[in-house]
């Protein structure tokens, strides 16, 4: 968030504020709780920044909570991922770090609350039976025939559950509410069940495990959850959250519900995010085309320009779709002040200067970021060899092309003019150099007063480093690919040219540029050097191209 930027205002923080002021509450408590069975996106970014955001804001606190209900799919690995996006974005939870594993033995003991005060049973019907029994929307449910058996009976049987003796499947105990409710989810919910899993964390201990909207409100309650912020697809769950606080006389945590980030071209769902990885779409969770928290570090996104992008898009309960080019323009506009300016060349030519004398070098001194004054300068050698673009050079130019051809001239960044006089190449035809001679008084920041219409960037071919620059582009070409037409996947409209390698030369500046290190390329794009470059050489992730169609479309 920039300097000149307002805090954020929306419904939630004008719930949380009249609380306080009413004395409802005196302390605001707020939770993030991911189930721990993928890695976080973008979507789950602007979570965290509510979560936490609003913690701080109102000098409370925010819990982080492993929801781990679900055995068959959860990893520490998760859970070690979602620790170190959190805090990589810059929030702390001190010592509220809680798993819903923990809360078991609590959470039985409430199952068998609600059973002996006949809010509860043991049900033995199929799953298939039970679709049956439940009904539609429009039309009542009818009643389990397991639904008034005796309360010790469905103890004893719960009790059983416990140590083993059902099946996967077979029983499970249920919510007794309301079979007419024209919500489906109040009619008799299960909130147990079987499951022979391996916890990652709890090992063996269970066989049952409380289904999440029977776990989520409790809890909360348990942790003192004065605001449980979740997105809107948890609306229709919420009268049973408020049934289970209430039945049970807890501390009554309040749910509110926002709409969920949508983002073009991008795919939320964990599901599909999972089937990525697996059918080898993509190169693991943290691929930088992947929209993952973890995946945009690794491309090169800053946690200033995940929080501005959450604070831009907003707080509501309309659903909406967000232009991917809005995160890109965050990205764009935090870089354009705090990158400094290199020279690479991806598809390079050598250019030999015929007439610059033999065995003679100098320094070009060059401007690190004109957004920047105190970014101040670097200096690069010249020579009689350089690299230039291959696409800045033309055989035959076309119409408006103010670069390098034969016969033309055009400066070279920071250094001289140039002119083409001679193509040479191989014996198949293809460009190997280009011969050029160079005015020795139009250095850059000379006296001279001749001026050309094109200008290129170079790099000194003696002192030149090699690089891998990958050029990423959006994973999808459709717009809206969890939105796919009947009897097509989401995978069908992945993008064959999401991702490009090229080989490259890069300026001398940069042989030791650090793992994470960020820099404009001069007319290309902003790039970051990738984590595995201090493993196996040099190797630049593209986070974002120059062009911002969507920054000029604002300024319409």
């Amino acid at each position: 968030m920039s300097e000149n930027e307002t805090k954020p205002v929306d419904f939630i923080r004008e719930i949380v504020k009249a609380d306080l002021e009413s004395g409802k509450h005196t302390s605001i408590v707020t939770r993030f709780p991911p189930e721990p069975n993928g890695y976080l996106h973008i979507g789950h970014a602007k979570a965290i920044c509510l979560d936490f955001g609003i913690a701080e804001e109102f000098g409370g606190t925010c819990h982080l909570r492993m929801d781990d209900t679900n055995p068959e799919k959860e990893t520490t690995e998760y859970v070690e991922s979602i620790k170190e996006d959190v805090k990589w974005l810059g929030f702390d939870w001190g010592d509220n770090f809680f798993h819903a594993v923990d809360y078991f033995d609590r959470m039985y003991d409430c199952a068998v609350q609600l059973i002996k005060q006949g809010d509860a049973y043991v049900c033995e019907l199929s799953q298939e039976e039970w679709k049956d029994y439940r009904g539609v929307p429009t039309r009542p449910g009818k009643e389990s025939p397991f639904r008034n058996r005796p309360t010790e009976e469905s103890l004893d049987l719960f009790s059983r559950m416990r140590d083993g003796e059902f099946d996967d499947g077979t029983i499970c105990v249920r919510a007794k509410i309301d079979m007419a409710s024209p919500n489906l989810h109040m009619r008799d919910p299960v909130i147990y069940r079987v499951m022979r899993a391996h916890h990652y964390r709890a090992g063996d201990k269970w066989c049952v495990y409380p289904t999440y909207d029977f776990a989520h409100p409790l809890e909360d309650s348990f942790e003192g959850i004065t605001h449980s912020l979740c997105t809107l697809e948890f609306e229709v769950h919420r009268p049973l959250y408020d049934w289970a606080l209430e039945k049970l006389d807890i501390f009554r945590s309040r749910q509110i519900e926002f709409a969920r980030l949508n983002l073009t071209y991008t795919v939320m769902s964990k599901r599909k995010c999972l089937k990525l990885v697996q059918d080898g779409h993509v190169d693991g969770w943290d691929d930088p085309r992947m929209p993952t928290i973890s995946g945009l570090r690794r491309r090169g996104y800053t946690p200033e320009s995940l929080k501005t992008f959450a604070k831009r898009v907003g707080i509501t309960k309309v659903e909406s779709v967000t232009e991917v080019e809005l995160l890109e323009h965050c990205i764009r506009e935090e870089l354009n002040r705090t990158a400094n300016r290199v020279m690479a060349v991806q598809n390079p030519v050598k250019v030999v200067i015929t007439n610059y004398p033999e065995g003679q070098e100098e320094v070009m001194t060059c401007v690190n970021n004109p957004e920047d004054e105190s970014a101040g300068t670097r200096e690069i050698p010249f020579g009689k060899e350089i690299y230039i673009e291959m696409d800045d050079f033309m055989e035959e130019p076309v119409r408006k092309f103010f670069r390098l051809a034969p016969d033309r001239e055009v400066r070279l960044r920071y250094a001289y003019i140039i002119k083409c006089n001679e193509v040479i190449k191989d014996s198949d035809g293809r460009i190997k150099e280009l011969h050029c001679t160079y005015d020795p008084e139009t250095r850059s920041g000379g006296s001279s007063t001749r001026k050309v219409k094109g200008t290129i960037h170079w790099v000194p071919a003696k002192h030149a480093v090699p690089a891998e620059v990958r050029l990423y582009d959006r994973l999808f070409t459709f717009e809206r690919p969890e939105e796919v037409e009947e009897g097509r996947d989401f995978t069908d409209y992945l993008n064959p040219d999401s991702l490009k390698i090229n080989e490259a030369m890069v300026e001398p500046s940069l042989a030791d540029a650090a793992p994470g290190t960020r820099v404009q390329f001069e007319r290309r794009g902003y790039f970051s050097v990738d984590p595995a470059s201090a493993e196996g050489g040099l190797v630049f992730n593209r986070i974002v191209s120059l062009r911002d169609s969507w920054g000029k479309a604002q300024k319409q």
